[in-house]
């Protein structure tokens, strides 16, 4: 798949409409993601409703970290527009920390699972392939990297807690293009 060059014909005031869409249909993957780990606790263990729920986080999440490999690809490529009226250094400063801790979630957490997987030997579904092993069975690498993985699922629904309410914070109380930028 090409990526898009920038073009002078695309508005300095909006991000891309690709990256627009990425970041409309992440958000969704990534509720998806997280509310198939929440519900399965639903389903007692050991049954099929668990087990697919299981395998729905997996799969959700691969794809998070494939979209979220083509967000940054993308973003490499498009200037990023302005904030108008442009905000103080401070929270430019605080807003590339909060994208760059959301790009470590949405690339580092699929990666993490698949790691996990791997290190349990368990097949790493993704919608009717099995993706390869990253690295050999090892029981106690996996716990490790699982309560990191989880600890890090946590401070995530923060991170995108915090981003939903800055958004809306300059569009509301700001009265800035913050959001407006990435409005479909």
């Amino acid at each position: 798949m090409a990526i898009p060059k920038p073009v002078s014909t695309v508005s300095t005031q909006r991000y891309h409409a690709l990256s627009i869409g990425l970041h409309w249909l992440m958000l969704f993957l990534l509720i998806a993601v997280y509310a198939s780990i929440e519900l399965r606790e639903l389903f007692p263990k050991g049954t099929d409703a668990r087990k697919a729920m299981k395998m729905w986080h997996f799969m959700l999440g691969l794809s998070v970290l494939a979209f979220a490999v083509l967000r940054v690809l993308i973003r490499l490529r498009n200037p990023t527009p302005a904030i108008i009226p442009a905000p103080p250094a401070w929270q430019e400063i605080l807003a590339k920390v909060m994208h760059i801790a959301l790009y470590a979630l949405m690339l580092g957490m699929p990666l993490a699972g698949w790691l996990i997987l791997s290190a349990e030997a368990q097949p790493i579904p993704f919608f009717g392939l099995e993706l390869p092993a990253l690295i050999g069975p090892d029981k106690a690498l996996a716990k490790s990297i699982e309560e990191v993985h989880e600890t890090v699922g946590l401070v995530g629904y923060y991170l995108i807690g915090l981003h939903a309410l800055a958004g809306l914070y300059h569009h509301y109380m700001v009265k800035d293009n913050t959001l407006k930028r990435m409005l479909p």
